[in-house]
């Protein structure tokens, strides 16, 4: 094969580097000039057709893609056909379980597609817990409900900053979050930890100090669920949540941490599938839907003026209130939507359905024009706010530079270990000792064994090296049960692991656990059988001991995340101490803000030495 020339050579590393996109490093949220410019400008240049287009977002999922393939070629009919301004970015979900994937195959995926748009697309996220909660390697944050325990604004300002960093890197711009909602409904099936507490001045504070984490490194972000989803005992996914509290106690509670976003400079408010009552006195028309919450309460007498965005529009919790096809629900969910004052749409069940509703009444006058531009401004300004008017590419080979970086990873562990807290130790059987007999049982709402389960094992094992660990869940409780019940009785120590996290599912009728009703039966008998050795601990959910009478011992992690099961294990043995504070009352069990404090295993043997000297 013959050398290249000089010439040549030159020509073909000019080539590449012109085709690579103009790449810029994310800066703060900020409207200047020249984007107020760009958005006003690019808002005339836009057909109807493309406005229409710009107030919709469909999901694309992260996974190698190729770009001749059917799945690719639907999202860029998606841009093409139905003028879609954005995406909202996750991973694929087979038996129920997320398929994870990598930040590099995201980053990838949002080049290409900026690549394949006209204009400039806006990527957002469900990134509650960071970018771990969809892909490998990120920032593995604990749910928002451990920040509460560890009560610290500055690190949730802290978890605002990295995730904005991490999401910028992979060219998600706007997250679905802080989550505002005031969890102060025990047997509440999809809220849980995903809130920061049941008191409202901590889950305002916290989210104001992730606002100005996320705004410090590009980030927009959102208020959810408006008005208030914490005080409900249905999940809207499945069915129609309902609020029943009154006008006073929703002032007081479940506003008051949207007043705080608001005062924060929260760039947009997701409205919720909730019926409010107080607030609203049509049954059929549900948050969403409704310009007395959408636009009466939240815009004229809140004073929000960012962005108002739907929950996802094909949740069952709004589709119940149509009839008609797919195609023809979504679009008149899409309608019902916007006129009650929602700027823009997200996850139909029909993009189709959606885009041809909302064009039909823009052409028929139902909805105005002004109306309609209104909406497409904000969108623009959001896409200039987070730099979109002068870059539209992320930098491929920064993605191993910025995500997940030791020193966030070792942050996210402080919050970890911070958060555990110990609510009971009546028998002060904590620091465990790693020489006595152990069984460990860890009860799942899931039906095989999950990642922090097996770590939670993993690290059990480094302590306790001849444990006996059961997995327990819906479809082996009854099997297992006598086998675990003869094993607990002649151990020395029983370690009883709850681990639930909130999920689409109903609500439980007779408990505030979300474990299966013959795990929960199972694990109040070996409770019952020997409080005086036995530790209950949960990995996420903190209400399942409520539920457990006579519970002697018993610490919270609220989150399911492997660095939470591995601080969990560390502080049964005494590594790290405990200092934790409960968020959230516990029926039956602990009310807001208990929490032992615990000194390590060597601190407890310093002291204890030091007093035996003195004498």
């Amino acid at each position: 094969m013959k050398r290249l020339s000089s010439i040549a050579l030159l020509f073909l590393v000019t080539l590449v580097f012109a085709e690579q996109p103009s790449l810029a490093a994310p800066t703060s949220i900020q409207l200047d000039a020249q984007g107020e410019r760009w958005a006003r400008e690019t808002l005339a240049r836009l057909s109807t057709e493309e406005k229409v287009g710009q107030m919709i977002m469909v999901w694309a999922k992260v996974r190698f893609l190729n770009a001749h393939s059917s799945e690719y070629q639907k999202l860029r009919e998606a841009m093409s056909l139905y003028h879609v301004g954005g995406f909202g970015v996750t991973v694929p979900v087979e038996g129920g379980q997320l398929v994870m994937s990598e930040p590099l195959e995201a980053a990838q995926l949002t080049n290409s597609l900026q690549r394949d748009s006209k204009y400039p697309l806006l990527f957002a996220a469900d990134f509650e817990r960071g970018l771990s909660m969809r892909l490998i390697g990120a920032t593995p944050f604990p749910a928002a409900m451990a920040f509460g325990a560890v009560g610290d604004p500055a690190l949730a300002r802290a978890f605002g900053r990295i995730t904005a960093l991490e999401a910028r890197a992979i060219g998600v711009h706007w997250n679905w979050f802080p989550d505002t909602d005031v969890n102060s409904n025990p047997t509440n099936p999809i809220i849980g930890t995903r809130s920061f507490s049941e008191d409202p001045a901590v889950v305002g504070s916290m989210a104001a100090a992730y606002i100005a984490g996320a705004h410090e490194a590009g980030m927009l972000t959102t208020a959810k669920h408006f008005p208030g989803h914490g005080d409900t005992d249905t999940d809207s996914h499945l069915a129609l949540a309902r609020v029943h509290a009154p006008l006073d106690r929703l002032n007081s509670l479940e506003l008051a941490p949207f007043r705080a976003a608001i005062a924060a400079g929260v760039d947009s408010v997701m409205t919720g599938h909730l019926l409010v009552p107080a607030l609203e006195t049509d049954a059929n028309k549900p948050a969403s839907i409704s310009a007395k919450i959408t636009t009466d309460l939240l815009e004229t007498q809140l004073g929000f003026h960012g962005l108002v965005v739907t929950d996802a529009i094909d949740m069952n919790g709004l589709k119940q209130f149509f009839h008609g096809s797919e195609t023809e629900i979504a679009g008149q969910e899409a309608v019902a939507a916007v006129e009650a004052g929602n700027d823009m749409v997200i996850i139909p069940g029909s993009l189709e359905g959606a885009y041809t509703g909302l064009l039909k009444a823009v052409e028929s006058g139902r909805i105005s024009t002004e109306r309609m531009d209104r909406s497409v401004l904000k969108i623009l300004r959001m896409k200039a706010e987070v730099g979109l008017d002068k870059n539209r590419f992320v930098d491929l080979n920064a993605v191993n530079d910025t995500v997940g970086r030791p020193e966030n990873i070792a942050l996210a562990h402080e919050v970890a270990e911070r958060a555990i807290t110990l609510v009971a130790d009546k028998p002060k059987l904590l620091p465990l000792a790693p020489t006595a007999r152990t069984v460990a049982i860890v009860f799942s709402d899931r039906t095989r064994q999950s990642e922090a389960g097996r770590i939670f094992s993993l690290e059990l094992r480094m302590r306790a090296h001849e444990a006996t660990v059961y997995f327990v869940d819906a479809t082996n409780a009854a099997y297992l049960r006598n086998e675990i019940l003869t094993a607990a009785a002649s151990s020395e120590r029983v370690i009883a692991i709850s681990e639930s996290m909130p999920a689409p599912r109903a609500a439980q009728e007779k408990s505030s656990s979300a474990i299966d009703s013959q795990s929960l039966k199972l694990l109040a008998d070996l409770v019952a059988a020997a409080p005086e050795k036995t530790v209950v601990a949960t990995l996420g959910d903190p209400y399942t001991g409520g539920a457990l009478p006579g519970l002697a011992t018993y610490l919270c992690s609220y989150s399911d995340t492997p660095l939470s099961a591995a601080s969990l294990v560390r502080a049964l043995y005494g590594e790290t101490p405990i200092h934790g504070r409960l968020p959230v009352t516990i029926p039956e069990l602990a009310v807001r803000g208990v929490g032992l404090d615990r000194d390590t295993a060597a601190q407890i043997t310093a002291i204890s030495t030091q007093q035996e000297t003195g004498k």
